[in-house]
């Protein structure tokens, strides 16, 4: 057993920039599934969304942000975010990353559903230079002990000490590379584990987004909240040796025309709004068009902008699509929508604070209320990091407590796993019939068939959990079947289309804009 002040269970912005707050007054424990640098936040292309030209302004960008959350966001927290955009930046700026520059001073590019150009950027790999920056300070500072090849199996709550105290005391954490489960026991614990989108067949996610924080949180007790609200992308590039890559947002912003495989443009006939309409229509819209013509994807075309303009502002694109024989100079880019961002998550408050004392959560892990029913873009790099600066604020505002004596690890009535192929069937299975039944558009019979299927694969699932030693693979499906289950229930409950969820067999939007929340019954999932 390990104690600490504090432990972060995720090694992307949000997880990182808490720990870097942190660490200046307490001892911390880092997370990390596979290294520091894999994360969600990395692959981020488009940029950060905040206020900083004299020419926007705050209620413009809350105001874009509650259009495009179809107004289920709550307006405190997205005051709060939008209003701390310009320190969170600056927070940024002054850990060393070189956000690019341009004659004016920072280069601001504009996103869809956005009424201004707001959304500062590096080039088109905004992520990767955040997270490289970060990193690099994470790796050199004296108080932050890094765990990579580590994930966290479930959070210790009082509960798990027989107690029915409401307050988590860490966590159990699976050594990947030797299969040492350790008891890691925490003061303060931060999930920043990111979204889920690896439930589904096809997406923008790295392998590491199987939902795992906010399956943690509900098991132990925590609320979750607007699960059926899975933002999909509607550009990612289409091609076999293309696992995952996005076409940024701003391809779009800066001029990028979505056509038909014959050349025709079709975004001004489903928005007026046309290719800067927020994700959620643009999915919808490509979604249509390829079901309605039976076509397996669009087309995104940049070339009208000229080959200098193109390297200046999309340097990665052109290079990662010529790799692939395709020059966005001069031919369009396939793409099709894929699953990107999970609006819901676990309820907290200003302060990341959960239903669980000591228990905080940060990034797309939570549900603060900044997205509402869609989030608008570049938004989601910003709430990481006002987020986790609130977080470790009030973490660092508490009196410190002692933790008491913590349960090992027990797997004394476990085996070795027979048969590990029946973990990579169940994932397979899990996220194809998630692609088709829980996807862009939605009816209530493939809800419930979706529903069905998952309460088979949970009960397999759980006899595989229960009587064999825990394994990286065998945490990620367990989870990704309890997210599974959150999303499908949350759907179900919905009896409308708003935002990211489209129901035909509800296609107009309720009066009452209202969260679906969900609360585990002790005793079950």
């Amino acid at each position: 057993m390990q104690n600490f002040d504090v432990l972060i269970i995720g090694s992307g912005l949000a997880g990182q920039s808490a720990a870097l707050r942190l660490a200046k007054h307490r001892r911390v424990a880092l997370i990390s599934k596979r290294n520091l640098e894999d994360s969600a936040s990395g692959w981020a292309q488009g940029g950060i969304a905040a206020v900083l030209d004299s020419r926007d302004s705050i209620e413009a960008h809350i105001e874009d942000t509650l259009i495009a959350g179809a107004w289920l966001n709550n307006e405190s927290a997205t005051r709060f975010v939008v209003e701390n955009g310009r320190r969170a930046i600056e927070w940024l700026i002054e850990q060393g990353v070189p956000f690019t520059k341009d004659d004016a001073g920072y280069h601001l590019t504009r996103e869809g559903g956005h009424s201004a150009r707001r959304v500062i950027h590096v080039a088109d790999a905004t992520g990767m230079a955040v997270q490289d920056t970060l990193t690099k300070k994470v790796r050199n500072t004296p108080n932050i002990t890094v765990f990579e090849n580590h994930i966290a199996i479930d959070l210790i709550t009082g509960e798990k000490l027989g107690t029915s105290e409401k307050r988590c005391f860490g966590a159990y954490v699976l050594n990947s590379r030797n299969g040492e489960v350790s008891t890691i026991g925490a003061q303060n614990t931060l999930i920043a584990t990111g979204g889920a989108g690896k439930v589904y067949l096809y997406t923008t996610n790295p392998d590491t987004s199987t939902g795992d924080g906010i399956a943690m949180a509900y098991r132990a007790g925590c609320r979750v909240a607007n699960m059926e609200f899975i933002q999909f992308h509607p550009t990612c590039l289409y091609h076999p040796q293309a696992k995952s890559f996005l076409i940024s947002e701003a391809v779009r912003g800066e001029g990028g025309i979505l056509r038909l495989p014959d050349g025709t443009r079709f975004m001004p006939e489903h928005d007026d709004r046309a290719e800067l309409a927020p994700r959620d229509i643009v999915a919808r819209a490509i979604d249509f068009e390829m079901k309605k013509r039976g076509v397996d994807c669009v087309f995104l075309d940049i070339s009208h902008k000229g080959e200098e303009f193109i390297l200046n502002h999309f340097p990665n694109i052109h290079a990662r699509c010529l790799e692939l024989g395709i020059d966005i100079a001069r031919d369009p880019i396939p793409v099709v929508p894929a699953a990107h961002y999970t609006c819901g998550g676990i309820i907290s408050d200003l302060s990341g604070r959960t239903d669980l004392d000591s228990l905080y959560v940060a990034g797309e892990a939570s549900c603060t209320g900044l997205h509402g029913a869609n989030r608008l873009a570049s938004n989601s790099l910003l709430e990481c990091i006002v987020f986790s600066e609130a977080a470790a604020n009030d973490i660092l505002h508490k009196p410190e407590t002692a933790l008491p004596s913590l349960p090992k690890w027990d797997e004394s009535r476990v085996t070795d796993a027979d048969e590990e192929v029946v973990i990579s069937h169940n994932w397979d299975e899990l996220r194809r019939f998630m692609w088709d039944y829980v996807g862009i558009v939605r009816t209530t019979k493939r809800l419930k068939r979706a529903k069905h299927r998952i309460a088979l694969l949970m009960r397999e699932i759980d006899e595989f959990y229960a009587n064999f030693r825990v394994s990286h693979d065998l945490i990620e499906l367990r989870n990704l079947v309890f997210t599974a289950d959150l999303i499908v229930r949350c759907a179900l409950q919905r009896k409308e289309s708003r935002g990211l969820h489209y129901s035909r067999d509800y296609p107009e939007i309720s009066n009452r804009a209202k969260n679906t929340i969900l609360r585990r019954r002790k005793g079950n999932h």
